[in-house]
């Protein structure tokens, strides 16, 4: 029984982490472009996205997933996310790197911020334009002063992953669930929290080396 509920989470797991590192790929980059256009001088560019960042922040992910899968359907007919498992994670998903994306876009803002108008002041005297300042003097510094929000929310996915089984996705909170019903034991859900510890582990070994080898400001 132990090896069969073993080799369950594991197919699980092996969804969580597919959810998970995908969320990553595309949050990351679609946050800082996110916040790019919150600090524009434009407000009809500037004003929408704050306010759509402020739904997303200000709402349960879970009740993000329930709409982002089941709105189009009711309020459009439409089914957009197809069906069967597919579908279901591609729903579950785009809620993921949208809510992300929202929440990283405030981290790089405030790290954005944080750097001193005269850097930028420094730059243009040297000649440089402001794309260049932003990518060979600013940025680096942004990614130091980030990491360790960063690390926080990336700690905080692993575990928001299990939310995606309202949808029915079956990562692995699903799969140890699924033994209550099946076998009536409970114990594979207790076994489950196994996998996220050590996940959570490596991340935070792995994160905090990356934290020390971009600490070149003293």
């Amino acid at each position: 029984m132990f090896w069969t509920v073993t080799y369950s989470l594991l197919e699980g797991f092996g969804v969580t982490i597919s959810l998970f590192v995908q969320t990553l790929l595309f949050a990351l980059p679609l946050g800082l472009i996110i916040s790019l256009g919150s600090m524009s001088k434009l407000a009809v560019i500037r004003t929408p996205i704050r306010f759509v960042i402020w739904i997303i922040r200000g709402t349960p992910l879970l009740l993000q997933l329930l709409v982002i899968y089941y709105g189009p359907g009711i309020l459009l007919g439409v089914n957009l996310w197809g069906s069967g498992d597919n579908g279901r994670f591609m729903a579950a998903l785009f809620a993921f790197v949208f809510n992300y994306a929202c929440y990283f876009s405030e981290i790089y803002r405030g790290g954005i911020q944080a750097i001193p108008a005269g850097q930028y002041e420094a730059g243009a005297v040297l000649g440089l334009t402001k794309s260049q300042v932003f990518k060979n003097i600013v940025l680096m510094q942004v990614i130091k002063r980030i990491i360790p929000p960063i690390s926080n929310e990336i700690i905080t996915l692993v575990k928001d992953t299990s939310l995606a089984r309202v949808i029915a996705v079956y990562e692995i909170i699903w799969n140890g669930q699924a033994f209550i019903k099946s076998e009536g034991i409970i114990w594979p859900l207790f076994y489950t929290a196994v996998f996220y510890l050590l996940f959570s582990g490596l991340l935070t070994v792995g994160l905090g080396y990356l934290e020390k080898k971009l600490d070149y400001f003293k």
